[in-house]
């Protein structure tokens, strides 16, 4: 590998991030290589390596290390470029990956075509560990429905059912039916359930006062009726700056909420949504939006959308109204958020109504 010394006549680096190591390589003004170098993935190796330049752009991909990466190197005075690794990946793709002509790749096209490489946003360290809650949260709350799944499983091939309930009552519920052979097999579990529920209780109250000392723009979003405070919580904490779209509809292919398109010549066909962003949030979204569109939703914009949606029939009706209440649901918080107003539960209906009397 060739080593050879940074020089200010560096312009633009491009960094290719591992849990481990990080590849480096410097072009000058003339987009010719002027240096490469493979580092260790510390903040002492990076202070040692770029401290010491002039303002730089430096380039890297968006993933797991890149949010205190970026951070560090706008601390160190660097313009720091954070781009979407799909673009990168579509534009890179070759029988020749390495790290190291990776890193050279994002230099490159930093450097001569930096509006191919679309901007990945971070949210702020405070941010980031308030969203780490919930994600911690959510995972307790999937692993106490595995758990319940497992019992119950387990008992009905005893041929012994747990009737209907909450996973809250589970435990207490399934305790008076076990039959004596299975109590070492399932008590352990039930035990852990309850301790599932007091962690996940905890999880609850620390979320509420984040939202009250940090986030209270959550607390607008659930005027809409079937967006909770997890939901509400997880879609400002993800975002984080909402001026980060033009317009609110953007939102929803953010999310990954709109259909992918493959046209070419005259074939366009319908496919399925995109599923890009980020997976928590919009499955978040798709929860309220089959609340919205089903029996105990209530009257509303969202809800004669989605129902007229599922009235036309076809294969999936139900399931693609339900995706589009959810890009829908997604593009109205956002503009709640953005001019806090106050939710009108049937805007559009009562302007129709408005106009039709108007002109009748």
């Amino acid at each position: 590998m060739t080593q050879t010394t940074v020089t200010p006549a560096i312009v633009t680096i491009g960094l290719d991030l591992g849990d481990r190591t990080v590849h480096l390589c410097a072009l000058n003004g003339q987009r010719e290589v002027v240096a490469r170098k493979k580092l260790l993935t510390t903040k002492e190796a990076l202070q040692r390596e770029l401290g010491a330049l002039p303002r730089t752009l430096v380039v890297l991909e968006a993933g797991p290390q890149s949010l205190w990466i970026s951070t560090f190197l706008r601390e160190l005075g660097h313009e720091v470029l954070v781009v979407d690794p799909r673009r990168v990946k579509l534009i890179s793709q070759g029988g020749r990956k390495t790290d190291r002509r990776d890193a050279e790749t994002l230099a490159r096209l930093a450097a001569g075509m930096p509006e191919l490489l679309g901007v990945a946003r971070h949210r702020t360290l405070q941010g980031q560990a308030d969203l780490s809650v919930m994600r911690a949260r959510d995972l307790f709350v999937r692993t106490r429905t595995k758990w319940i799944t497992h019992a119950r499983g387990i008992l009905k091939a005893f041929g012994v059912r747990v009737g209907a309930c909450s996973a809250v009552s589970f435990p207490r519920k399934a305790a008076v039916v076990i039959p004596e052979s299975l109590r070492p097999a399932l008590q352990p579990i039930l035990d852990m359930l309850v301790e599932l529920q007091r962690r996940i209780d905890a999880f609850d109250a620390t979320l509420a006062q984040v939202v009250t000392d940090r986030h209270p723009a959550a607390l607008l979003l659930q005027q809409v009726t079937g967006v909770g405070p997890i939901t509400s919580a997880a879609f400002v904490l993800t975002i984080g700056d909402p001026k980060r779209f033009r317009r609110s509809r953007d939102v929803g292919s953010w999310v990954g909420l709109c259909p992918r398109k493959q046209e070419s010549g005259d074939s366009d066909p319908q496919l399925s949504i995109a599923k890009t962003g980020d997976t928590f949030l919009r499955r978040l979204l798709v929860s309220a939006a089959h609340y919205i569109v089903g029996p105990f939703g209530p009257d509303c914009d969202l809800r004669r959308f989605g129902l007229a949606l599922a009235e036309r029939g076809g294969g999936n009706a139900k399931k693609r109204a339900v995706v589009a209440t959810a890009r829908k649901l997604a593009v109205l918080l956002h503009r709640l958020w953005v001019t806090g107003a106050t939710y009108e539960p049937m805007r559009t209906n009562n302007t129709k109504a408005t106009k039709a009397k108007a002109t009748a």
